[in-house]
């Protein structure tokens, strides 16, 4: 695969700041990945993500060492409007990407803006519908449903534009656990069903671990930690060290490797867990 993201050496510092939002970034993405990025609150997150998009330094004033390439450009290369059309965000609040009085006009606006003819624009809303399961919700104001529908307004316009770049700011933090269950829902059909890069910042692991091919944990405005999802997992110390508490399936096991009582790989899922633990109850029950 090939590396669609380079980030190299590069810092962030907002006007009127003492210290840098991010420092020291060095970050590759191929293309087609899943990432999951976690951190402590204030630790650059979103920075890293507008960085990504475009919307720093393009929407904000600060002072920018290093380079962020996307496609092998850098972002500050790009015409005004052409990047966002190449790496589309779904923010926290979803009310903030909202500008039509329905759910369906909301879904269109940005199709219609690029000069999509009617037939496309139909095949797209249609798809992505279906997708986020949006049909009941169609007619009604988008500020008036539930914050879960909210949440998938907002990633539907943002999919009807077919980025080849998707990122979520925390797109769960303001849901139930049904709500997000179903946000994750879609993008693991999204992961099975597209070669989207897909980009995660969440606080919330539990849904994101079983999806991320690989996890950035951002400490102090820097990459403290990159690796692979299961091996990202086992410096179980490290992330709680950081404030990150690791899904209970993946704490459990480290606790019983802390004791001496396990040696293996952590099981990332609920489903994972028990399987081991079946395993090593087999194994003793022979050794008895």
């Amino acid at each position: 695969m090939s590396k669609i993201i380079e980030i190299k050496d590069y810092s962030w510092k907002y006007i009127n700041t003492r210290n840098p939002a991010i420092h020291d970034i060095n970050l590759e993405i191929e293309e087609g990945s899943f990432i999951g990025v976690i951190g402590p609150n204030g630790a650059g997150k979103t920075t890293l993500a507008y960085s990504i998009n475009g919307l720093i330094p393009g929407q904000y004033n600060g002072v920018k060492k290093g380079t962020v390439n996307v496609f092998g450009k850098e972002v500050e290369a790009y015409d005004t409007g052409s990047l966002q059309k190449l790496v589309g965000v779904v923010f926290s609040d979803p009310e903030a990407q909202f500008t039509a009085m329905t759910v369906e006009d909301e879904l269109v606006f940005g199709l219609e803006n690029i000069g999509l003819n009617l037939a496309e624009i139909q095949k797209r809303l249609d798809w992505v519908v279906e997708l986020t399961e949006l049909e009941p919700l169609l007619e009604k104001p988008p500020y008036e449903i539930s914050g879960g529908q909210k949440q998938r307004v907002a990633l539907a316009a943002v999919l009807a534009m077919m980025p080849k770049i998707l990122i979520l700011d925390e797109p769960t933090s303001m849901l139930d656990p049904v709500s997000r269950s179903r946000i994750f829902k879609v993008l693991a059909r999204l992961k099975e069903e597209q070669n989207n890069t897909v980009i995660v910042i969440e606080h919330s692991l539990e849904n994101l671990v079983p999806l991320a091919d690989r996890m950035v944990l951002i400490s102090e405005g820097t990459v403290a930690l990159d690796d692979n999802t299961r091996d990202f997992f086992q410096k179980g110390d490290l992330l709680l060290d950081a404030g990150i508490y690791p899904p209970g399936v993946i704490r459990f096991f480290h606790e019983l490797h802390r004791k001496g009582e396990y040696s293996g790989d952590y099981p990332l899922t609920v489903k994972g867990g028990a399987k081991q633990l079946r395993v090593m109850k087999g194994v003793r029950d022979k050794d008895q």
